[in-house]
């Protein structure tokens, strides 16, 4: 069974800056990575996802700008960088993939897409 793990989670000041890290295993290489998070009392949003290690990304509309999302095939590995972070920023945010499908279809941040899940990691930002 594929797992995703995850880490780089932790507190920071606003304008600060963390990079998460999701790494699957056993190591295979897996075509489209990303991350959804859920703040408590609100629903789950998909905020970036890459198709291919360098290929097109998709980011929400409250993290473009400040956020990048990259893809190391070599380390079989996703990242998150997070730059300028806010308030906002806080939640629990999850890994997911889905080891094969097409660019339309991972970069739709639709939920069902993605088929592997992290266990999460937490972001706090204070203010």
């Amino acid at each position: 069974q594929v797992q995703l793990e995850e880490s780089g989670g932790g507190s920071v000041q606003a304008g600060g800056s963390l990079r998460l890290s999701c790494r699957a295993s056993p190591e295979r290489y897996v075509n489209c990575m990303g991350w959804f998070r859920q703040a408590p009392g609100k629903e789950r949003e998909a905020v970036a996802f890459i198709y291919r290690a360098g290929g097109s990304t998709s980011y929400a509309d409250a993290v473009k700008g400040r956020f990048t999302i990259s893809h190391d095939p070599n380390a079989n590995t996703a990242y998150l960088q997070m730059n300028s972070l806010e308030s906002g920023d806080t939640a629990q945010y999850y890994c997911a993939a889905n080891p094969w499908t097409s660019a339309a279809t991972c970069l739709s941040r639709t939920e069902s897409v993605y088929t592997t899940w992290g266990q999460g990691t937490q972001v706090t930002v204070s203010s």
